[in-house]
């Protein structure tokens, strides 16, 4: 008997060992490429100064920021790696290579995720901006433990701040609970704060997503080449260039004639980047080939239409089961039961439909987030982003992604329920929060999709027949159809 508990106590140690040693190589490789990100956007002269001092706290503050983007990818390959772990399970059952894959491993990730996070948004990424402002107290001798114990202390302020807030709302919204659990700071009010964060991460989700997903079309036709639809490429070019030319000559010319040239010179500049721009589209697009330019935008096209139509019709779909379903309703489990059946009805296709769609709701949500006024200054440039956009770049990351789980399994993308804290959201048990949200995703994104696509076509259209060289005062809104018939009709023949 005793021997068959040592074994047992052995084989639990080695499955804990084996499972850390995948999560640290897993975390290391996010590590490493998020690293290359942030090096690529960063300002090179913030880490190359002569102040050594500024120099390694923005090293340190770099290194917190990769690990907080690190924690937004995992986040993000959550449910795909769960679900795509339970179809591999599926298809091999019996296969002695593929026992390290279990339930355990899954859930472990998934409260890993949970914790960093809750690590980063607390602790990490405020102290990664107050240590950058920091200079150290006054009278304080000068160096980077001064700025240390700054930044500890104002972090230290702001904790109690927002412990007090929080304290607060609990008392508000439960009352009992809050006063008993006074001081229950790690069981209690970390994940109530947490779950105030992932409610905010899901109605920012539900604001961009349907917005980033009318964006991809626009997004997507930019990077590809466009079809030649009534357009003669070479007269178009031919024009372009001798704008450019023209506009050059007088560039070179207005630093010695008169002052009215001098004071527009920086209009004509954006003027010059324009047509530039033009031109190099316009030479690119003489350079396709055939098939790249007739087949390959339309089927990006009609690949983003076909996955948008279907996760509209999901979110139909589970509006109808949350109406006849309890089950619909997001949830939390214990055990994810891996390798017992399938997430998805139409078995392993569904599951790689449902991965391919949880990875494109958070591509279009990051599109609409950067695309929205309100967040377009932290768009990141190439080798031009301060430190301080860095910083709020891998909180807002981290905030939308945190929340993409939730997100998916609310609006019934996937029925892989929710692991660990995850699941222990109080507002994810109300009919009434998660229905109305089903609803304004659906209403937001058709709406989003049908004025995408008639304004797409009909700027299109007006382009290919030339109506967009009409004067200003012309609407070109008002042109009628049969006007725009007549000039295709003209060009063809």
């Amino acid at each position: 008997m005793e021997t068959d508990d040592v074994s047992v106590r052995e084989q639990l140690f080695h499955n804990r060992v084996r499972e850390t040693i995948i999560c640290v190589l897993l975390f290391t490789c996010l590590y490493m490429v998020s690293y290359l990100i942030l090096t690529h956007f960063k300002k090179t002269a913030e880490f190359v100064t002569d102040d050594i001092e500024d120099a390694t706290v923005n090293k340190i503050a770099l290194w917190l920021c990769t690990f907080t983007l690190s924690v937004a990818v995992c986040a993000v390959l959550l449910l795909p790696i769960s679900i795509l772990s339970n179809e591999v399970l599926l298809t091999f059952p019996q296969s002695y290579y593929m026992q390290w894959l279990n339930g355990s491993l899954i859930h472990g990730l998934w409260n890993l995720v949970f914790l960093f996070s809750n690590l980063s948004l607390v602790f990490l990424m405020p102290f990664a901006y107050f240590f950058t402002e920091s200079e150290g107290f006054a009278g304080s001798r000068k160096g980077v433990m001064a700025r240390v114990y700054e930044a500890v202390v104002l972090l230290l302020l702001l904790a109690l701040l927002v412990l007090g807030i929080v304290w607060v709302a609990s008392a508000l919204l439960h009352d009992n609970i809050a006063r008993k659990s006074l001081y229950d700071l790690w069981e209690y009010y970390l994940p109530y704060l947490y779950s105030g964060i992932s409610l905010f991460g899901v109605l920012l989700l539900l604001l961009c997503t349907p917005f980033g997903l009318s964006r991809m079309f626009s997004v997507t036709g930019s990077l590809l080449v466009k079809p030649r639809l009534l357009e003669d490429v070479e007269e178009t070019l031919s024009c372009t260039t001798f704008e450019e030319d023209s506009l050059s000559r007088k560039l070179n010319c207005g630093t010695t004639t008169s002052c009215w040239v001098k004071l527009n010179m920086e209009a004509m500049k954006k003027e010059h980047q324009t047509l530039r721009s033009k031109r190099i589209a316009l030479e690119m697009r003489r350079k396709a080939s055939p098939w790249q330019r007739n087949l390959g935008y339309p089927l990006a096209m009609l690949m983003l239409l076909a996955l948008t139509v279907m996760c509209v019709l999901m979110v139909c779909f589970n509006v109808l089961e949350l109406l006849l379903d309890d089950t619909a309703m997001p949830r939390g489990m214990e055990d994810p039961h891996l390798g017992m059946a399938s997430f998805s009805m139409f078995g392993s296709l569904g599951a790689a439909v449902q991965v391919v769609l949880i990875l494109y709701l958070m591509v279009s949500s990051v599109v609409g987030f950067y695309s929205s006024p309100l967040f377009t200054g932290l768009l990141p440039r190439a080798q031009d982003t301060n430190l301080t956009q860095i910083i709020a770049n891998c909180v807002s990351l981290l905030i939308l992604s945190s929340a993409l789980p939730v997100f998916s399994r609310t609006l019934g993308i996937t029925r892989f329920d929710l692991l660990g804290d995850f699941g222990r959201f109080n507002w994810l048990g109300n009919f009434y929060i998660v229905f109305l949200y089903n609803m304004l995703f659906a209403g937001l994104t058709s709406a989003s999709l049908i004025k995408t696509v008639t304004w797409a076509v009909q700027r299109e259209l007006i382009r290919a027949f030339g109506l967009h060289r009409l004067p200003l005062t012309v609407s070109r809104s008002t042109v009628p159809f049969r006007l725009l018939l007549a000039s295709g009709l003209s060009k063809i023949q």
